[in-house]
């Protein structure tokens, strides 16, 4: 039995923040019912990050709604804001990501459902909060990584900002938030207790900082200063980076200056010996390795430095990684089946519970497939009850 089995979640999310959330929760056992726009749902069904259609929708919508199902509902009709409000009668959480005051326009604010169902758990996230100047500017994740000064941090000291390849906004407001509703969950277990759980994705990306903020606050205001070259950490000295080699590319964690010229047997590099040179004089240690290392294969550097446990990597590509034994042992690959027969592959859950992979076949669903199964379960009865 799944640790969620039994548990109702309500998600009126869109987009990757939200959504992501509701995943973890229904790959650990959670019934997630998506209420969907007549007509429209979900706009991440349209929102393409590449060139690529999946069953007609986005892939992006595959990859983050798989395992749930789809409630299409006008919610300018009082008959569906009703069936909607028996549905959170039931449930033990709800979850959106609607900009402040969308859900109290709608009639679905926190006050609201609590007077509905005063044990339910409800989740909100938001872009900067629902109490600041900038409240009502748009959520967006490279917004988010541009503002809180995350791009300040990748790419070479030339580079400008650089943002990261992913939405990791998004992805970081998700966890936080589904870790609130986790823990309002037990607390309800014990208690019979619901909750507001708040999580903005301003704070998200502050707390995804927490190391490299602390490190600004306490010296001195000084802001990060990215190497020149083959930068990877501002705030860490050479070696630490990646360097092309002969045929590929090599990443190196922190270690040790002349033992690196030792082993590598670049007589330069051991002439630095004191360990504040690996940060005062990285971009010039950087150069001598750059240079060294394009003198030979990546599997040659690897084979005399792993012995020697340094910390090191090869650099790989997705098909790379994949053929790669170290990944297929994991098994994180799952084909899951749509209502229609539509089969895909995706990742699955990477938590692990008693041993077990948290896996489904269940893909995403089709807008409003669920309709006349919940109407049916849920408000059916209530009608029946009432008559």
């Amino acid at each position: 039995m799944l640790p969620l089995e039994d548990y109702l979640v309500i998600d009126f999310s869109q987009f990757l923040s939200g959504p992501s959330a509701s995943l973890r929760l229904a790959d650990m056992g959670a019934r997630v019912i998506k209420i969907e726009r007549l007509g429209v749902g979900d706009i991440c069904r349209t929102l393409y990050t590449s060139n690529l259609i999946m069953n007609g929708e986005s892939s992006v919508f595959h990859a983050i709604n798989r395992n749930k199902e789809s409630f299409e509902v006008d919610l300018k009709r009082e008959e569906d804001c009703e069936m909607v409000r028996e549905l959170l009668k039931k449930a033990d959480v709800m979850i959106h990501n609607f900009r402040p005051g969308v859900m109290e326009r709608l009639g679905f604010d926190y006050q609201t459902v609590q007077s509905l169902n005063p044990s339910i758990i409800y989740g909100e996230i938001s872009g900067y909060g629902t109490t600041t100047d900038w409240k009502n500017k748009p959520g967006q994740d490279l917004l988010l990584q541009s503002v809180t000064g995350l791009t300040s941090l990748t790419g070479n000291a030339d580079s400008g900002p650089v943002a990261m390849g992913l939405s990791v906004i998004d992805m970081l407001a998700g966890a936080h938030l589904a870790q609130g509703l986790l823990a309002c969950l037990y607390r309800k277990a014990i208690k019979n207790a619901g909750g507001f759980v708040q999580v903005s994705m301003m704070e998200s990306a502050y707390d995804f900082q927490f190391e490299t903020i602390t490190t600004f606050m306490n010296d001195g205001g000084s802001l990060p200063e990215r190497s020149k070259k083959n930068n990877a950490n501002a705030y860490l000295g050479a070696p630490y980076g990646i360097y092309q080699t002969e045929n590929g590319y090599l990443a190196l964690a922190m270690g040790s200056i002349p033992q690196l010229g030792n082993l590598l047997r670049c007589e330069k590099l051991e002439d630095y010996i004191e360990l504040s040179e690996a940060f005062d004089k990285r971009d010039e240690i950087k150069a001598i390795l750059a240079e060294h290392l394009l003198s030979s294969t990546t599997e040659d550097w690897l084979a005399i430095l792993e012995p020697a446990d340094i910390w090191c990597a090869d650099v790989l590509n997705w098909n790379a990684l994949m053929a790669h034994d170290g990944f297929k042992v994991l098994n994180m690959v799952q084909e899951v089946e749509m209502i229609d027969g539509y089969k895909y592959e995706t990742t699955r859950c990477p938590i692990r519970i008693d041993g077990e992979l948290l896996t489904s076949s269940k893909g995403s669903p089709k807008l409003g497939q669920d309709n006349k199964q919940i109407i049916k379960e849920f408000i059916t009865q209530h009608t029946t009850a009432n008559a």
